[in-house]
């Protein structure tokens, strides 16, 4: 007797263009908060304008990276904390999840944030906010090349939060959600390290070049898909603003990709709504349950790569921590901590 086709929702999701007002020029942090809080009523706007043209069904929304402040430019840890670091439980996230429950949708995006356990640092953090408001998924970003992650502290980032929260994977009733941050659709590992939670929709908040070729990013997005059996919705900024980088570096390019790699949708330059399509959970879960070649997730020998990680020791851990005490670089810091690897890499005659 044939097992049930397996079933899930198909709903609307948006990646949602947004122009970053990024907070690098403004002298004081208040400022730069009462920036960001434009910027959250601004994108409430073009929520509900692109809502209003689309129609009914959509419920999933994603926001770019980093789309409410930009990145650092010069500014030490402090600085960047005090001027666009949020706090958790702050006015910022009350904002965004009061734009959740508003448009009833789950909004994913993309920020700096604060964390009681390491006051000194700051992490950068992928979210997904639900229609009721509520945190249903936090991800900190793990690679990173200028910014702390929680692999620089990792011992004690697993005492505070244990191991679930490395690679977090929320249940929720548009599907299993999880997050990868920018850069990070570059690194195969942390799409497949979701997807062995159950993860079938990643939202990719990303800041990244604009460019009519097939740029390593886009090109990772569609591999991530195929590999996975995923749906990656990513949103791009749509130029950015208070930055001595020329406006549209950052833009175009927003897109949806369906589990079998094609590209459902995706948005010219500037601010757009144009990258929205429907997600069908029920696509993804059948592709999974079929026995095949395609199936690269059922496929895949994990215990096999496992071994060949755990003697390459290449990027070490806890490099901000030494006997419990975290250390809080300068940016030069992190690119000598490249260079070591390259050196051993060199050394041990893999490059």
């Amino acid at each position: 007797m044939n097992a049930p086709a397996p079933s899930g929702p198909a709903y609307i999701a948006l990646a949602l263009q947004s122009l970053c007002a990024a907070v690098n020029d403004c002298a004081r942090p208040e400022e730069a908060r009462e920036r960001v809080m434009a910027s959250i009523a601004r994108m409430s706007r073009e929520i509900a304008g692109s809502k209003a043209f689309i129609g009914d069904g959509v419920r999933l929304v994603v926001l770019p990276e980093y789309a409410l402040t930009g990145f650092p430019m010069g500014e030490t840890a402090a600085q960047w904390r005090a001027k666009a670091a949020f706090d958790p439980d702050g006015r910022e996230y009350a904002a965004l999840a009061e734009l959740a429950v508003k448009h009833q949708v789950y909004l994913g995006g993309n920020a700096y944030e604060t964390d009681p356990h390491f006051p000194d640092l700051y992490f950068q953090a992928c979210f997904v906010l639900s229609p009721a408001g509520d945190t249903v998924l936090r991800y900190r970003r793990l690679i990173s090349m200028y910014a702390p992650s929680p692999y620089d502290v990792l011992d004690a980032y697993l005492d505070a939060y244990g191991e679930d929260a490395l690679f977090p994977v929320a249940d929720t009733e548009i599907g299993r959600l999880a997050a990868i941050a920018s850069e990070e659709i570059l690194y195969p590992e942390i799409a497949r390290c979701h997807a062995m939670k159950g993860a079938e929709v990643f939202i990719h908040p990303t800041s990244e070049a604009a460019s009519p070729l097939a740029t390593p990013k886009n090109i990772a997005k569609q591999a991530r898909a195929i590999e996975n059996i995923a749906y990656v919705v990513s949103a791009n900024t749509g130029g950015m603003t208070g930055t001595p980088i020329p406006q549209n570096s950052a833009d175009r390019g927003s897109k949806i990709v369906d589990p079998r790699g094609l590209v459902i949708a995706e948005a010219a330059s500037g601010p757009s709504m144009c990258a929205y399509g429907e997600v069908d959970i029920a696509l993804a879960r059948r592709l999974r349950h079929r026995a095949g070649m395609p199936n690269l997730l059922a496929r895949t020998p994990a215990a096999l790569y496992a071994r060949e990680y755990a003697r390459a020791q290449l990027h070490p851990a806890n490099s901000l921590l030494a006997d419990g005490e975290v250390s809080v670089p300068g940016r030069e810091f992190y690119k000598a901590r490249q260079q070591r690897v390259i050196d051993t890499l060199a050394e041990r005659g893999i490059i």
